[in-house]
């Protein structure tokens, strides 16, 4: 999904952190589904609909209501008529929201791409850049955060909140128990190879 930004900037929401390497894209947006909202504060159905996506946005992300978030990423791509609109806007959605910069022309870029033809608007894509959904602001409306299974489902999301063996040796500990396992799991799997050795 990072390269449909390749070259291009993104915003990090309140921080005014840019987002322009390769490694900083693919960390905020590969393996994830992506929203691209196109919106406007000066639009009264934007107006309405901002709360219901920020209410969805954090109950699939924020830790308050979920135990891990979900593999979910969200780009404004904003309609506003000045910079401070925009972000007066930003400022009362979700930290974890990112945003193309005022005014650009990949803006319109992305409105021609997707066919965007009223505000406001919510593109689905998967990771490789696929459309889900061309606009899911009445799935949202409807079914609120069950929605993301199914796209979830159409995306093929590979689930990477687990470790593989080889991974673990410089991850932190989970637990106190943690280094007592690995302990024994790396004892028994040298006296299995020793056996094996010995057999040979």
């Amino acid at each position: 999904m990072a390269a449909l930004f390749t070259g291009k900037v993104l915003l990090a929401n309140r921080e005014r952190d840019e987002l322009d390497t390769e490694r900083e894209l693919q960390r905020a947006l590969d393996n994830k589904v992506l929203l691209l909202f196109f919106g406007s504060a000066r639009c009264p159905r934007c107006r309405r609909f901002a709360p219901l996506l920020r209410d969805f946005f954090l109950r699939l992300t924020d830790q308050f209501y979920v135990e891990r978030a979900a593999q979910l990423g969200l780009v404004y791509v904003s309609r506003d008529d000045t910079e401070e609109q925009q972000s007066r806007f930003l400022r009362t959605m979700p930290k974890r929201w990112l945003a193309l910069p005022f005014g650009g022309a990949f803006n319109r870029e992305l409105e021609l791409r997707f066919a965007v033809s009223e505000l406001p608007a919510v593109v689905v894509l998967k990771p490789n850049g696929d459309v889900i959904a061309e606009n899911a602001v009445d799935e949202i409306r409807i079914a609120g955060p069950a929605c993301f299974r199914n796209w979830q489902e159409a995306a093929e999301l590979v689930d990477r909140n687990f470790l593989l063996a080889e991974d673990q040796e410089g991850w932190s500990r989970r637990s106190l128990t943690d280094p007592l396992r690995r302990i024994k799991y790396k004892e028994t799997k040298q006296d299995e190879e020793e056996e094996d050795d010995e057999a040979s």
